[in-house]
């Protein structure tokens, strides 16, 4: 599943999914495997990686349940098969609507899954209700291996306890969990412990972001490239043997790596997940704007008076995505651009640009002409 991203996406069509069933064939330049919905920006928590920049306060101008039921009709538009309707936040527990705009999803025939901060609101019933609507899956959000750590990060105690007693009582219900990772210089060192935390939880899956420099996370540290490939390919190697599967967002150099690492070793292309703005996943915002993901807020048009299905399929912006020979410098050259193609968020969060080159990779650093051998 995917919270603000989650899920693999382009080259993953015929690949068993995370529930370890295989998916119908999806042509992702016309149905993207997740919708992502944030149905609120307001959260009690003050994450130091915000995207949103939540806060406390619910916007007067949120979609309305009517608007958001017809943005679900919409959705299932896309027809067979299914996006994955994310909802997401802030934190989605903050609408009062969030339980029947669950149980229309589930009548109107849509997969869901949701993303909830750990804060007091989520509670044992809270998670018995999404059980009882038949949520998918919820993703919660572990960004440190101790409570100081993790905490700190969140900005508020006892967020890393909630987490583990939500993992737990999940388990308990038969409700399945995603856990979700920021990787910044300040976290880095703790993702092998977080990796035995993540297999202690019982989770599914482990999302493994890596940051995009926008909304409160600017004020923090990027991985050097050279430890962005290190990193991703560590993350490869042990999701080889974990229990759990490892998807990356904003990070689909993994792709490439776990190619090099499989053909070192005398073995076949992988199959493995990590997430593309606007090819295969789509961001309806809290007011109805339609981005190719949260964390890159170009708009498309708005769901309140534009179709999302005409617009996740016609969008220049999107279509330009989708077509990486498109792409400027070092990406657009690179034999890795249709496996890879770098982050789009990313490039347009230090560039301005979408097509411009990610400078997380360390071909675009360090190897200009793009013509690295992996």
């Amino acid at each position: 599943m995917a919270p603000n991203h989650p899920h693999s996406n382009h080259g993953e069509q015929s690949r068993p999914n995370h529930d370890g069933h295989t998916p119908h064939q999806r042509d992702y330049s016309q149905t993207p495997l997740i919708v992502t919905w944030e149905v609120t920006q307001a959260c009690e928590l003050s994450c130091d990686h915000c995207r949103a920049d939540a806060n406390p306060d619910r916007h007067p101008d949120e979609l309305t349940t009517a608007e958001g039921k017809r943005l679900l009709d919409q959705i299932r538009e896309f027809g067979s098969p299914q996006p994955i309707l994310v909802f997401s936040g802030g934190d989605p527990l903050e609408r009062p609507d969030l339980f029947e705009l669950l149980e229309y999803a589930a009548t109107v025939g849509l997969q869901t899954a949701v993303t909830p901060a750990p804060t007091s609101a989520l509670t044992e019933s809270v998670l018995d209700r999404f059980a009882d609507v038949g949520v998918r899956r919820i993703a919660l959000s572990l960004d440190g291996a101790t409570a100081d750590r993790h905490d700190a990060f969140r900005g508020e105690d006892g967020s890393f306890e909630r987490i583990r007693h939500a993992a737990e009582y999940a388990a308990d219900i038969g409700l399945s969990i995603q856990i979700n990772t920021t990787v910044t210089a300040e976290t880095v060192d703790d993702l092998s412990e977080i990796a035995a935390l993540v297999t202690e939880f019982g989770a599914a899956m482990w999302e493994v972001f890596f940051l995009v420099p926008i909304g409160r996370g600017t004020a923090l540290n990027q991985l050097s490239p050279a430890k962005a490939e290190e990193t991703l390919e560590w993350l490869y190697r042990h999701q080889r043997t974990a229990p759990f599967r490892v998807i990356t967002v904003e990070a689909p150099h993994y792709r490439r790596i776990a190619r090099r690492v499989e053909r070192e070793e005398g073995r076949g292309d992988p199959h493995v997940g990590s997430t593309g703005d606007g090819n295969g996943f789509v961001f309806v915002s809290h007011t109805g704007e339609v981005y190719p993901s949260g964390f890159l807020p170009v708009e498309l048009g708005n769901v309140r008076t534009d179709n999302l299905v005409t617009l996740y399929r016609d969008a220049s912006l999107l279509q330009l995505l989708r077509t990486p020979d498109h792409f400027h410098g070092p990406c657009g050259q690179c034999p890795h651009r249709t496996r890879c193609g770098g982050s789009r968020a990313r490039a347009h969060a230090t560039t301005g640009n979408p097509l411009a080159s990610d400078p997380l990779c360390a071909h675009v650093t360090e190897d200009p002409s793009g013509t690295g051998n992996d």
